[in-house]
């Protein structure tokens, strides 16, 4: 373990830049905790989020990723979203990673993480020997990623519903799965056309029974939500998440800025909406 006092923990934006670089002749996007001390959630959100943003404004899908753990420290409050954040983003964007120079604990949590969610730790000393690593792993980005969609508009059409006198848009996720980002795109594409044909904003009302994000799916489904709410949104309330739905909602919500407003039945999710319009008038 590390001195808490050698590691940095100043995450601004341009700290956080500093941090992703891009290697685009490698395909590979390098990842630097280096002498830096995540303590919390509210840490890790704040890096990955920016991490995830870059990724997007590459406009390159798929990279191999390199990380750097040189005299890091994760706090065990902070353990939780760091491993489920780095899953969801291997999930969506990694065609390998690879990681070097950790810290004996951090060692320890990854491999215990390798050991329980089926995934190679792929840790080395130095990074010559990542990157080495690496080499040999196949880009397939020479079979660029083409995910067939799994919806037509039909089935969304049945899961939207415009409450006219209520102001309230009604989303209906249970039994339902998005696979990919391709399922998220489709979805957010067909919605953002039907409010804005409306020409007006909603609460949204959301229903998760039963309903299955995939890791591949989460990051395209985290970016278009936050983009639809601050577009169309009065306010949302979510319901019936489910216990990984939910605290994948909570985290994000954390740096993000925006109250998740989790309930546990459809009845106490139209009361928020109530207490939510009752705030806005006052």
């Amino acid at each position: 373990m590390i001195d808490t006092d050698t590691a940095t923990n100043v995450l601004t934006r341009d700290e956080i830049d500093r941090r992703i670089t891009f290697h685009d002749d490698l395909e590979v996007m390098e990842a630097d905790f280096s002498n830096l001390h995540l303590r919390d959630t509210g840490d890790v959100n704040a890096f990955y989020d920016r991490l995830e943003e870059r990724i997007r404004e590459t406009g390159e899908d798929q990279w191999f990723f390199l990380v750097n753990y040189s005299a890091s420290r994760i706090d065990p409050e902070a353990w939780f979203a760091f491993s489920r954040r780095g899953k969801t983003l291997n999930k969506a964007h990694s065609m390998g990673s690879v990681r070097f120079d950790a810290s004996e604990e951090t060692r320890r949590q990854i491999e215990r993480a390798a050991g329980t969610e089926a995934f190679d730790a792929n840790l080395f000393a130095d990074r010559d020997s990542a990157l080495e690593r690496i080499s040999q792993l196949k880009s397939t980005r020479v079979r660029k990623i083409v995910h067939v969609p799994n919806y037509t508009r039909a089935d969304f059409e049945k899961r939207l519903k415009f409450v006219d006198d209520e102001q309230i848009m009604d989303v209906d996720f249970s039994d339902f799965t998005l696979f990919h980002s391709r399922d998220v795109n489709d979805f957010f594409d067909f919605t953002e056309e039907r409010i804005s044909a409306t020409g007006r904003r909603w609460y949204f009302l959301v229903n998760y029974n039963n309903c299955r994000i995939m890791p591949e799916a989460w990051v395209s489904y985290a970016a278009r939500g936050k983009r639809l709410n601050e577009g169309g949104a009065l306010g949302s309330v979510r319901y019936a998440t489910g216990s990984e739905t939910e605290e994948e909602i909570r985290l994000r919500a954390q740096s993000q800025g925006f109250r998740p407003n989790v309930r546990n039945t459809r009845e106490e999710a139209l009361e928020r909406i109530a207490e939510m319009k009752a705030e806005a008038a006052s």
